[in-house]
């Protein structure tokens, strides 16, 4: 009888964190203790380790076997199944304690001794590589996401009774080749091209590629076909930008994302629950807000989504991140988006003639009223002439969204932020100067009562990033007046 040690990852969110899993096996009764683990999560734990030992034809050893885990867990996860087990075994006896004292071991097991894929491999996978733990034993199914991990052996395990087998003979095979992914292609299947007429609306979209600000397309036209096309103008993702979406879509069970370098496109339906928008504390699953991090997120017909989720959107728009509460812990999920709203006039169902009055039209518009304020830019939408002239391409016009990221870049270089929308009010009026021309169209819309102090602050973002898009220094009278033309629409809702 004897002692053995190996490790296991936790995740809380997309915070990672090594854990020591020891066995000790002694005289005894053969019976299996576990510690550090939730009670509610002892039985099925140790009910699903000793039947897929069982089942994997190893004999259960004739000890007491105690399993501890440090730190201890708030909530258990699966995922440390395969490590609890291995140890077991190899303080029994049965598995040469060293060779599993420096790999990490990530999987749930079935009772029949298989080895199921899990969910946030790849951060966990990072995580371990970051603690000095190179070699990962994971799943099969996600080896190749796993091999992306830089610096990562990886080690792919279908069944219990072969990872046994492997260590006894130290003959764990090392993943070496890569599923294709279509998430690293740059191209978009969509393109702006096929959207006829709507010209407001397309450069209300090639503003906000380039300075990531808020869109509200008004109206009964294409609304949907546009947000799809805004990736296709975005610049990719690239570096610690690209990891940090995959690891979140890794965690959400999406590991087809990964890597990639475009954007995502997150577009719940309005009768999501707000744990399916937000995301999930107790499965720790992030939600469509999440899932949009660094891309798009379309809110289509947004005034019938539920009143809680629309305001509960306001904090993310405002920080960056979704922060849950839960009981005994909380979590937080990155959420960085550029947020597409559209909605119709009034309720009635698309195509049919309405007959709402004025008050119908009124509310179901103030619905939004929370969201508005923090929307820089609208524009109508509406079905264009089918037979008219094309518009620009996708591509045409995402090199000028990157010249124009390019350029508020490198005034940005001193700063924490890297786009127009990013940076904080107080900064636009000290560190940021427009022209004198430009200052007073804007004090105007201000006095006229046509904006708030929040909306100037609108502005000045929007009125740097058309300065950017044609390549001045700093904003001019045209900017400034450009700025408050997408901020009022064509319908003229100043919505402050």
């Amino acid at each position: 009888m004897s002692h053995a040690s190996t490790r296991t990852i936790t995740l809380t969110g997309l915070s990672a964190h090594v854990v020591d899993v020891e066995a000790d096996a002694a005289p005894g009764d053969a019976e299996l203790h576990l510690l550090g683990l939730p009670e509610l999560s002892v039985w099925p734990a140790r009910a699903r380790i000793r039947a897929a030992i069982l089942n994997s034809g190893t004999p259960w050893p004739d000890a007491r076997i105690t399993l501890s885990v440090t730190p201890a867990l708030p909530v258990y996860n699966a995922a440390a199944d395969l490590a609890l087990a291995v140890a077991a075994l190899a303080a029994a006896g049965l598995i040469p304690p060293e060779r599993i004292a420096g790999r990490v071991f990530l999987g749930e097991l079935a009772l029949d001794g298989q080895i199921r894929p899990i969910r946030g491999v790849l951060p966990m996978v990072a995580a371990a590589v970051r603690a000095g733990f190179s070699t990962v034993v994971v799943p099969a199914e996600c080896a190749w996401e796993a091999a992306h991990v830089p610096g990562a052996v990886v080690m792919p395990a279908t069944w219990l009774a072969d990872v046994v087998d492997q260590l006894r003979h130290a003959a764990f095979r090392d993943h070496h080749g890569r599923e294709p992914d279509p998430a690293q292609s740059p191209s978009c299947a969509v393109d702006l091209a096929d959207v006829p007429g709507n010209q407001a609306a397309r450069r209300a979209l090639e503003v906000c590629a380039a300075g990531g600000h808020h869109l509200f397309l008004s109206g009964d036209g294409p609304a949907t076909m546009l947000a799809e096309r805004l990736l296709g103008i975005l610049p990719p993702l690239t570096g610690e930008t690209a990891r940090e979406v995959a690891e979140i879509h890794s965690l959400a069970g999406h590991p087809g994302r990964v890597p990639g370098v475009t954007p995502p496109l997150s577009a719940p339906h309005h009768s999501e629950t707000a744990a399916a928008i937000f995301g999930s504390v107790a499965a720790n699953r992030p939600g469509a807000v999440s899932l949009a991090h660094r891309g798009v997120l379309h809110l289509a017909e947004a005034p019938e989504f539920a009143r809680p989720v629309l305001e509960g959107l306001c904090r993310p728009l405002d920080s960056g991140q979704v922060h849950l509460a839960g009981v005994g812990r909380s979590v937080r999920y990155p959420a960085r988006f550029t947020l597409i709203l559209d909605a119709r006039p009034c309720p009635c169902p698309e195509g049919r003639d309405c007959a709402c009055i004025p008050e119908v039209r009124r509310r179901y518009r103030a619905r939004l009223a929370l969201l508005m304020s923090r929307v820089a830019v609208r524009a109508p939408v509406e079905w264009g002439d089918r037979k008219a002239r094309a518009g620009e391409p996708s591509a045409t016009v995402a090199a000028r969204v990157l010249d124009g990221r390019d350029r508020a870049a490198h005034r940005l270089a001193d700063t924490p932020w890297r786009i127009n929308a990013e940076i904080p009010a107080p900064d636009l009026r000290t560190r940021f100067s427009v022209t004198p021309e430009a200052a007073e169209l804007l004090r105007s819309a201000v006095n006229a009562g046509l904006v708030t102090a929040d909306g100037l602050s609108h502005l000045l973002r929007v009125a740097w990033t058309l300065a950017d898009l044609r390549g001045a220094d700093r904003p001019q009278a045209d900017d400034a007046a450009g700025a408050l033309d997408l901020w009022k629409g064509a319908d003229g809702d100043a919505a402050r």
